[in-house]
């Protein structure tokens, strides 16, 4: 692939991780039904879905992170990467994460959204502005960010590791046995951190002529094997109760898909998926809305709220891109920082 090609690409898988988180936060089987014998049928096949599908999402969108800031790294490069890393995650981390707040505050004290919020009078004041803004609170979804935020701020650290072949093996075989042994690193999690640091490993590596190389038979076949590889080990996982096992599902499902998806034939991005973070930071206030909304206003039968559930991300999206349009042409520079310069 060349540059233009490959950027393309990971447009087109940033877009569809996107749209596959949004099933990871729309299970809503006990909201419409209760605990019921009914419930117990949707909610299971609302999480084969999540499960199998959307649970690769956030380890894709570490996997192109990681790859992405270790792409030609060198020294002399960290300090720009940083900047634009300031203005790309960390100021929309942190505006994302007030006006969720302030979302939260405003219609707690709103009598017909009360219900919908179900978190009684949020309060507003000082302590917990900082509190919602550090740690999310209101926000959950962007643990990822935190995650993203404190792995670019070890590039210093992982580094060094990582552009070293025995250092490296070395360290992911450590990540490993720390998650396998079930183990816990501060602030930072063991998986995120595993994900982020094999896709590190490769563009530091000889590892980025496989993953930027054209589409081949040979790469097709490579990645069904993968993929066939991360079925084992998800069955291996839930029969054995074996964390490590989904971890490695996640991580050969990412990596099949890559293999198997022709970049030089992909057609150019639209202009709405290469919007994927402004969706990403929206779809839960989305999601949450349109649930609770419609399980207090709609009469519901048993299916009823699977059928939600699979067209949520459509909903979503369609929401997300009007509100985005809107924003592009009225308020273009507040568009900017709430996309991330995107």
């Amino acid at each position: 692939m060349n540059e233009s090609q490959f950027r393309n690409k990971v447009t087109w898988f940033s877009f569809a991780f996107s749209l596959l988180v949004v099933w990871v936060h729309s299970y809503n089987a006990e909201l419409f039904l209760g605990v019921t014998a009914g419930m117990a049928a949707v909610y299971r096949a609302e999480h084969w879905v999540g499960d199998l599908l959307g649970q690769i999402a956030v380890p894709g969108f570490f996997m192109i992170s990681g790859y992405l800031f270790y792409r030609g790294f060198s020294w002399d490069v960290l300090k720009g990467k940083w900047r634009r890393r300031i203005k790309s995650v960390l100021v929309p981390f942190i505006l994302w994460n007030f006006i969720y707040y302030l979302g939260y505050v405003i219609g707690s004290r709103l009598p017909w959204m009360t219900d919908v919020v179900g978190k009684g009078v949020v309060p507003f004041n000082l302590s917990a502005t900082v509190d919602a803004v550090i740690h999310y609170t209101y926000n959950y979804v962007f643990w990822y960010l935190f995650q993203l935020i404190l792995l670019i701020m070890l590039a210093p650290v992982l580094y060094p590791v990582l552009k070293n072949k025995w250092s490296r093996t070395g360290f992911l075989a450590a990540l490993w046995v720390l998650i396998g042994v079930g183990g816990a690193l501060p602030f930072l999690n063991a998986d995120a951190l595993i994900y982020y640091a094999t896709a590190a490993s490769l563009a530091l590596s000889a590892g980025k002529k496989t993953v930027e190389s054209r589409f081949t038979r040979r790469r097709g076949i490579l990645g069904a094997v993968l993929l066939a590889g991360a079925v084992c080990a998800y069955c291996f996982g839930l029969r054995m109760a074996f964390v490590p096992g989904f971890v490695l599902c996640r991580m050969l499902a990412v990596s099949g898909l890559w293999l198997m998806v022709p970049g030089e034939k992909l057609p150019g991005a639209a202009e709405f998926m290469c919007h994927n973070f402004f969706l990403y930071a929206t779809h839960f206030a989305f999601v949450r809305f349109i649930n609770k909304a419609a399980a207090m206003m709609l009469p519901v039968s048993r299916w009823e709220p699977f059928v939600l559930y699979l067209f949520m991300p459509v909903l979503v999206l369609a929401i997300s891109t009007v509100l985005g349009k809107a924003l592009r042409r009225f308020l273009p520079e507040v568009w900017n920082i709430l996309n991330g310069y995107r």
